[in-house]
């Protein structure tokens, strides 16, 4: 019979959101995160990885961090570390970025979401952590050239990166939990949440 086959299916859904911080400097350099350069022209030797130079930890970066894991009822560990993901692509010209992985700066936090319906729904965060931005790519952007081409002025642009835990169940959550994390970034100042800037992006893990 076709009712046999029919299925219920319950989405599983979390998010790992990259959130650029509203530091005029980058996260280990001076140099500027200013939107719209021309590129290539806001990559310094430290973004860059040139011999001899040392990454400085941009404080104003740690302040927002820790901002936001208030926001968010969060454990903060008071010592954090950075470590180096290792992985070869053009847009990376060091080899490696720096980010956190075993002790995050901040860490189990959470969200209370108010549906539609009234009714409430906890969202667990399992982590945010620290991390610098890689460059960007260019394939398409010039009309009448085959050639790709690399921008590196987003190289070391500090990143915030918030891993929920799969506690959503429906596109409609998944929005109204985004909703809630940007108001809180730009009420603190921590971000402008600017998606056409790429201060905002967004990975889904979906499993049904």
């Amino acid at each position: 019979p076709s009712g046999a086959n029919r299925m219920n299916w319950e989405p599983v859904i979390g998010l790992e959101i990259h959130v650029q911080l509203a530091t005029n400097s980058k996260i280990f350099s001076g140099a500027s995160t200013n939107f719209g350069a021309e590129p290539n022209e806001q990559a310094c030797p430290v973004d860059l990885g040139l011999p001899g130079v040392l990454p400085v930890l941009n404080e104003k970066a740690v302040i927002m961090a820790l901002k936001f894991g208030l926001a968010i009822e969060a454990e903060i560990n008071l010592d954090s570390i950075f470590d180096r993901k290792n992985y070869f692509y053009p847009d990376l010209p060091k080899g490696y970025q720096i980010s956190q992985f075993e002790t995050p700066i901040v860490g189990h936090g959470k969200i209370t979401l108010t549906l539609d319906d009234g009714t409430e729904r906890q969202i667990g965060i399992t982590r945010a952590h620290l991390e610098e931005d890689a460059g960007k790519s260019m394939h398409d952007e010039a009309t009448g050239r085959s050639d790709s081409r690399i921008d590196l002025n987003r190289c070391g642009t500090p990143l915030l990166e918030i891993v929920s835990h799969p506690d959503l169940r429906s596109a409609s959550e998944a929005k109204e939990y985004l909703n809630e994390l940007k108001l809180r970034m730009t009420h603190l100042g921590v971000s402008d949440c600017e998606m056409q800037e790429g201060s905002l992006r967004v990975d889904a893990n979906v499993n049904l």
